[in-house]
């Protein structure tokens, strides 16, 4: 990865000369993606919102569009769409999420700031807005400091032991003459989870979604999450991050070709966004599984993943994804930096056995109140042994599909979402533990890995705007490995050639483990940013003949963070 970080240097050095305005981007999250969904399914035919695949968003990109939608909705308050014959309605809690959305991002607002400004400051010069502790905004430097704050505790029946998350930490944003962008945040974090969490915990030798940490009171955790990025331009249409964090390939509640479910990670990206076209070339530094003890360094592995979109119609967008992990253990093979031909050439010219994998998305935005999207995973693919139907082990894919409903039957915010994931087994594992397709001891997509079927289902209601009501189910089936350690593919951390044999692998097969996992919350936003939850979850999993229930009740508030979810 030396190579990148030059050449990362090079350009921060070379490019801001030359660069137009950047942006940071929203936070892992953060409200603002469901607003923009719903924008984006609203008005339907708008291109630019449509490259919402890829995330974090932009902010910059997507305030010009919310400040785009709502002057076409103001318009239309006065009975005349726009001069594009563009119309939008929008509800009393839209407008509030609206004024809420710019009033987050206001370092990109061009309009109005009316009703950005705090009635009492906090000391005359703290809470100076409603939406940032610390704001400095002038011609040529911006700056937003903010406090992080999650307190939530509860009760899991059954287990004497108080459940918990202490997290206290900052954030700061920023840029610097428009050139330069930077985002730095850090948590320290001390963690009870219900049971089923210790004990996925204990089986990932890591904190799903961090990594590293340190036993707390027996039962606990206690670990850091720092992440931080600088953004610029390398021309007019491409933008360009550098920093520590995540990514999230897709337009579901989960990706099979990449999540932000495991630890952060170092990466280079670029993204081109052209007429028609966005594309993104990720160039990644990730860690193998492993086994820490002491002080010890740990190995590298790296990854090249490329996601091109086009806009087929103004309501239809479709993407092209391909990524490889490289398979030379602390070395960057560095014909993956060519970011416009297609990995499985360079594997094949240079002889290699890394894991590539390719696929396929869709979204098509429906009657102002539906979206459909998908995603086809390919990992390995022979068409005759498909209709051989023979359970050849090496038909490794993934399928998504998933519909959005905004507005369900008329009722004003109520947004329902369905998706259903399907993958088959030994997808996504390699005979290499540095080529299988994982990050610090967890799955870089689904956290499932594979060998299973899983359907999901979301409410999410705000019948008033401080008021946020969330529903989720889901609902799944897995095939595990055997109690004599025959490996049946669910295992992405599993050498795929520990298998006892080369047909009859199904999704499902091996021990079949099934779950029922339902979460319901209801959240009051106290003031802007801060949140009081109140969650019940009841979760049953099922595996042979042994069940392990949990029922959990838990209440707390936030700040400035997403809720700690146990969605799996």
């Amino acid at each position: 990865m030396q190579i990148i970080k030059s050449l990362t240097k090079l350009l921060v050095f070379i490019c801001p000369f030359f660069a137009t305005a950047q942006s940071t981007f929203l936070p892992q999250g953060d409200k603002g993606y469901q607003f923009m969904e719903r924008l984006e399914i609203k008005e339907q035919t708008n291109t630019d919102l449509n490259f919402s695949t890829l995330k974090p968003f932009n902010r910059r990109y997507i305030v010009q569009q919310a400040e785009f939608l709502d002057s076409v909705y103001k318009a239309g308050l006065n009975g005349a769409p726009d001069s594009m014959g563009n119309h939008l309605t929008l509800t009393k809690v839209d407008e509030y999420n609206m004024n809420s959305f710019l009033m987050n991002n206001t370092e990109w607002v061009t309009g109005s700031r009316e009703g950005f400004s705090s009635k009492q400051p906090i000391l005359k010069s703290l809470y100076l807005t409603k939406a940032n502790l610390i704001e400095v905004n002038k011609k040529d430097f911006f700056l937003a400091i903010n406090p992080i704050l999650q307190l939530h505790a509860g009760k899991e029946r059954g287990n004497d032991e108080m459940i918990y998350l202490n997290t206290r930490g900052i954030n700061a944003r920023g840029m610097i003459s428009k050139k330069i962008g930077f985002f730095t945040s850090i948590t320290d974090n001390q963690e009870r989870g219900p049971t089923f969490v210790q004990q996925k915990i204990k089986d990932l030798r890591a904190v799903p979604g961090v990594g590293f940490y340190k036993p707390f009171k027996t039962t606990g955790v206690d670990y850091f999450d720092a992440r931080g990025y600088i953004t610029f331009n390398a021309a007019k249409y491409i933008d360009i991050q550098f920093g520590f964090d995540k990514n999230f390939i897709g337009n579901g509640y989960r990706s099979l070709f990449l999540s932000d479910w495991s630890n952060s990670y170092l990466f280079l990206k670029l993204n081109t966004r052209i007429w028609k076209f966005n594309y993104q070339n990720l160039f990644m530094e990730l860690t193998p599984q492993y086994s820490k003890t002491g002080d010890t360094l740990l190995d590298k592995k790296y990854a090249a993943m490329h996601h091109l979109s086009i806009n087929l119609t103004k309501w239809l967008n479709v993407g092209l994804f391909e990524g490889v992990i490289f398979g030379r253990k602390n070395h960057f093979e560095f014909q993956y930096l060519n970011p416009i031909i297609f990995y499985r050439h360079v594997e094949g010219t240079i002889g290699s056995p890394d894991n590539a994998l390719a696929g396929f998305d869709f979204k098509a935005n429906v009657a102002h109140h539906l979206q459909l999207y998908g995603q086809l995973l390919l990992d390995e693919f022979k068409l005759s042994q498909v209709k051989a139907n023979t359970g050849w082990w090496a038909n490794k894919w993934g399928l998504q599909l998933g519909a959005k409903y905004i507005d369900a039957f008329g009722i004003a915010n109520l947004d329902l979402q369905f998706e259903s994931n399907r993958v088959r087994p030994f997808t996504y594992s390699h005979f290499s533990p540095v080529s299988n397709y994982t990050h610090y001891n967890q799955p870089l997509a689904h956290p499932l890995g594979a060998n299973f079927q899983e359907f999901i289902g979301i409410l999410r209601y705000q019948p008033a705007p401080r008021w946020y009501v969330n529903g989720r189910i889901i609902y799944y089936t897995q095939g595990l490995d055997s109690l004599s350690g025959r490996n049946f593919g669910s295992n992405p951390f599993l050498n795929n050639t520990t298998r006892t044999g080369d047909y009859g692998y199904d999704i499902g097969g091996g021990r079949k483990a099934t779950c029922f996992n339902g979460m319901l919350q209801l959240s009051y936003e106290v003031r802007e940013n801060l949140y009081f939850d109140l969650t019940a979850q009841q979760r049953n999993f099922k595996v042979d003949n042994a069940s392990n229930n949990t029922t959990l009740v838990t209440a707390g508030i936030r700040l400035n963070i997403m809720k700690r979810e146990y969605d799996y």
